[in-house]
């Protein structure tokens, strides 16, 4: 009876939306529901069925007898076998316990991912326009470029390595 309650509270389109499931989390969610509800349709048919079996009927249209009498024994010493499903239980609840720590982890991760993310799209937000930027601003954001620079003019080299291989050389004289 509990069950019914909780699941007529659960709002499962809201869940959806709001915890941002993939589609095929979502698609496996509708598929459990859809075969939950088959479940409870067949269970509620098979619950309205009798469950006795009337004997005397049978032995009043079968001639054998002898059949109806050993069906009647075999019925009433007929024991259910019980099965101990405590192994698999555990192995359940130690796989959703693992898999509930390993969400926490990645909630974790993505959490400081999302963090960082944050702080570069601000970085980006209050960055300078390219035009806006001088060769002194880049000098101080990359020292090395401006040793580079000075290395080549005590050496006297003028053209960067590589440049006419990769851009071809503009004169015309």
């Amino acid at each position: 009876m509990a069950s019914k309650t909780a699941a007529a509270v659960v709002d499962f389109t809201r869940i959806y939306t709001s915890l941002g499931l993939g589609k095929e989390t979502i698609a496996a969610l509708q598929a459990f529901r859809k075969r939950h509800g088959e479940a409870q349709r067949a269970q509620a048919t098979y619950s309205n069925q009798p469950t006795t079996v009337d004997f005397s009927h049978y032995r009043s249209v079968l001639k054998n007898k002898a059949i109806v009498d050993e069906a009647e024994k075999l019925l009433k010493d007929f024991k259910p076998v019980t099965y101990d499903v405590s192994e698999h239980i555990k192995a359940i609840e130690a796989f959703e316990a693992k898999a509930v720590s390993t969400a926490k982890e990645t909630e974790e991760k993505i959490d400081v991912e999302l963090r960082d993310l944050q702080a570069t799209l601000a970085n980006i937000e209050e960055a300078r326009p390219f035009q806006d930027l001088t060769v002194l601003d880049i000098g101080e954001a990359h020292p090395r470029i401006i040793e580079t620079v000075e290395t080549m003019m005590k050496k006297g080299k003028w053209s960067v390595p590589g440049y006419k291989e990769k851009f071809g050389d503009l004169n015309l004289m």
